[in-house]
């Protein structure tokens, strides 16, 4: 894994692509970038460190069924929090690591958030913000969290082409 951020501008993303058959194009840069700014957003500091993967269908699925207790399908996207955005005050510290399927995401991307790039930045986002201490798995925790989902992903990359929120209000 290789750090993306420039030293001392955020939190150090550490950036491991480990696809062998999705060939997905996707701005490396660019989404640790954003991972850097979510983190920094909520708090982390530049002391802070946190690893974005890149991981074809059947490595997620399988990360879902072996932590999550999921149904074997792919998903887009994990997180696994360690030490959070609080600074613990004793240098560097791992935050956590999210893990991306580049792949499933532009497959659902023209019904969610309309594009590849939006799609992308929303799970990155959605993924720094669990990494941060946010959860949907209550409808009020949901209502919090879209809302700072939503904030940081339009100040921060722009509006979706598409309101992926839209489609959520029912669940």
């Amino acid at each position: 894994m290789a750090p993306t951020s420039p030293p001392g501008s955020g939190p150090t993303v550490l950036v491991d692509d480990r696809r062998e058959v999705d060939a997905t194009p996707v701005d490396l840069d660019a989404l640790a970038e954003l991972l850097a700014a979510v983190l920094a957003a909520e708090g982390a500091t530049v002391e802070a460190e946190c690893s974005l993967s890149l991981v074809d269908p059947d490595e997620i699925a399988t990360l879902k069924s072996e932590h999550l207790d999921g149904d074997g399908a792919a998903t887009d996207v994990l997180s696994f929090p360690i030490d959070g955005t609080d600074d613990p005050g004793d240098g560097q510290w791992m935050v956590g690591d999210v893990v991306l399927c580049p792949s499933v995401a532009v497959a659902q991307a023209s019904e969610h958030a309309g594009t590849a790039a939006d799609e992308l930045a929303l799970l990155i986002v959605h993924g720094g913000l669990h990494l941060s201490g946010w959860d949907h798995a209550e409808p009020n925790e949901r209502t919090q969290m879209w809302a700072r989902e939503r904030a940081l992903l339009t100040s921060l990359h722009g509006a979706p082409a598409r309101d992926p929120w839209a489609d959520e209000v029912d669940q």
